[in-house]
């Protein structure tokens, strides 16, 4: 688990120290079908987004690794998106299980489809856990910038309310799922989905606030 502390601490440095090696945000790759791949400008943006307006020193380039690979033990944060089928291999919930156990984060974003299949599979990974909902009072949506009412709204789908569950596991949230929400479409080049600016900008703002959750050396319940 070296990697991912190593990966916290430098992060944390990258807010004082300019000449510090720069990190990556990473996308998960998994198997079943599902196109893991559906916001392909997303982490760049919110990267950019976060060296603007938290001084962060993010490479704005993406980075990709596979749920089974030793190389997601490099990345403190990983998001994992789609619209259709996620599966994991045991091996692969197993390697999740253990980079979570160990310091990792994973935030999981529903691109509007992949809720029945996210739940089952996060079950491989955490038999004994269930996805909680989290009070919007919580630290998540408090850091750099303030939503009192949880969850910003980016996509309508079925025009339901958003919602942010959580995985904990010894009192530390490792997994983050934001449902009915699509902060990572909110995230993408401006003409990808013609958003309104405010809208981007609240899925933006959300977005850093989960960087600097994570980052912050304190991402407790």
């Amino acid at each position: 688990m070296r990697n991912v502390v190593a990966g916290l601490l430098l992060l944390l440095g990258c807010y004082s120290q300019a000449h510090a090696q720069r990190a990556r945000l990473a996308l998960l790759v998994y198997g079943g079908g599902g196109d893991w791949y559906a916001n392909p400008t997303a982490l760049k943006n919110l990267a950019q987004f976060c060296n603007q307006q938290m001084h962060t020193s993010f490479d704005t380039r993406e980075a990709q690794v596979e749920a089974g690979s030793a190389e997601l033990f490099n990345y403190p944060f990983v998001h994992a998106t789609g619209h259709g089928r996620m599966t994991f291999s045991d091996a692969e919930a197993q390697n999740l299980r253990i980079y979570l156990e160990g310091g990792g984060f994973l935030h999981i974003d529903d691109n509007y489809g992949i809720d029945p299949y996210v739940r089952p599979e996060m079950k491989k990974v955490f038999p004994e856990l269930d996805f909680v909902e989290l009070p919007f009072s919580h630290p998540v949506y408090h850091q750099q910038f303030n939503f009192p009412n949880g969850l910003p709204k980016i996509h309508e789908h079925d025009g339901k309310q958003p919602h942010g569950y959580g995985l904990v596991y010894k009192g530390r949230l490792v997994c983050f799922y934001t449902y009915d929400c699509d902060l990572g479409d909110g995230w993408e080049d401006a003409e990808v989905h013609n958003d309104p600016a405010e809208k981007r900008q609240q899925a933006l703002q959300m977005g850093a606030n989960i960087i600097r959750y994570v980052f912050s050396g304190k991402p407790q319940s």
